[in-house]
C-alpha cells in the first residue's frame, strides 16, 4: 500500500499489526468479483453463441436478442467493477483509512497534556485509535492512561497485545462491557473517543429499527455520563451521526462540530465532535460544521 502522509506509516507494517477485521467480507466481495468477470469475458468469448440463445428466447428476433444479450454482458462487467470497487473500498477503510481518521481524532482535542484519563468506546479494529491516543499520550510524556472498552475478551487480548507491538503498552488497559451500561463511575474521563462502533449498538433488534436506534441514543448518553465535565468527545461513525447530533443537543453538550462526508466501508461517514459544560446549561445547543477535521 506504500507510505501515508499522515504519520509515515507503513502500510504493510500496520496490517501486520492489526491485521484485518470481518476478512471473511473481503474474500466475499473479492469471489463475487471473479465469478462475474469470469462471465464477462466468456459473454465476450462466446458473444454469438449467447446471441443465439437469446434469439431463441424472442423467438428469432435477432436485433432484439443482440441487444438483450449486449445488455446482459454490461451488466455483468459493470458488476465486476463494482464488486472489485467495494473489495478494495473496504481494504483501505480496515487500516489506511482507519488510522488516518484516528490521527484526526486525537487532532481534535487540542491539550493532550492535561488529559489522565482516556476511553475509547469499543477498541475495535485491534485499537487502531486506542493505540493513536496512547501514542499522543507518550509524545505529550503523560502520565495518563486510556481505557479501551469492547464487548468480547478475544478482541481486548488483540489489542493490548497490538499495543505492546506499539510500544505503548504501559498507556493502555482494557475492559469488557456493555456500550449501554458502561461499567464507569460518572464524571470519570477527561476525554472519550470512539470509532465506527456505535452504528453497531442494537443492532439484534435490526439496523434501523426504533429499538435499535434507543439503544444507540442510550450508548451516546453512557459516553456523555461518564465525561468529566470540560471534558472532549470525538465520535467517528457510520450512517446514524445526526441521530447522534441531536441526541448531543438534547444533552447540552457545547462546541458540538460535525466533519464533512468521509466514505468509509462504502458509506457515509463523520466525525462529531463536543464538549461537555463545565456547569449546567439551558438552552438548545449549537452545532457548526467543521472542516479542518478532514
Amino acid at each position: 500500500m506504500g507510505k501515508s502522509t499522515s504519520g509515515n506509516r507503513d502500510w504493510t507494517q500496520m496490517y501486520a499489526i492489526y491485521g484485518m477485521e470481518q476478512r471473511q467480507t473481503l474474500i466475499f466481495l473479492l469471489c463475487q468479483a471473479m465469478l462475474f468477470s469470469v462471465l464477462s469475458v466468456l459473454y465476450l468469448l462466446y458473444f454469438d453463441l449467447v446471441c443465439n440463445f437469446f434469439e431463441r428466447i424472442f423467438s428469432g428476433a435477432g436485433g432484439t436478442a443482440r441487444f438483450a444479450a449486449g445488455i446482459t454482458g454490461s451488466v455483468t462487467a459493470l458488476s465486476a467493477l463494482c464488486l472489485f470497487f467495494a473489495a478494495a473500498n473496504f481494504f483501505y477503510s480496515s487500516v489506511p483509512l482507519h488510522f488516518d481518521m484516528a490521527q484526526r481524532i486525537v487532532s481534535a482535542v487540542h491539550d493532550w497534556s492535561s488529559v489522565k484519563l482516556a476511553l475509547d468506546l469499543g477498541c475495535c479494529g485491534r485499537g487502531i485509535l486506542l493505540n493513536a491516543v496512547a501514542t499522543q499520550m507518550k509524545k505529550e510524556g503523560s502520565s495518563g492512561r486510556v481505557v479501551g472498552l469492547d464487548r468480547s475478551k478475544r478482541t481486548t487480548m488483540s489489542t493490548l497485545r497490538a499495543a505492546k507491538m506499539e510500544g505503548v503498552g504501559e498507556y493502555v488497559t482494557c475492559r469488557e462491557g456493555d456500550a449501554r451500561r458502561l461499567p464507569f463511575p460518572d464524571n470519570y474521563f477527561d476525554v472519550v473517543v470512539s470509532g465506527v462502533f456505535v452504528h453497531t449498538v442494537g443492532r439484534e433488534y435490526g439496523a434501523r429499527t426504533a429499538e435499535a436506534a434507543a439503544e444507540r441514543m442510550r450508548a451516546v448518553a453512557e459516553l456523555v455520563r461518564v465525561m468529566k465535565p470540560g471534558g472532549v468527545g470525538v465520535v467517528w461513525d457510520l450512517l446514524h451521526v445526526p441521530e447522534y447530533v441531536l441526541r448531543l443537543q438534547e444533552l447540552k453538550m457545547e462546541d458540538v462540530r460535525v466533519s464533512e462526508r468521509v466514505t468509509a466501508f462504502m458509506v457515509s461517514s463523520h466525525i462529531v465532535s463536543f464538549r461537555k459544560p463545565s456547569q449546567h446549561v439551558h438552552g438548545p445547543a449549537e452545532v457548526r460544521l467543521d472542516w479542518r477535521l478532514c
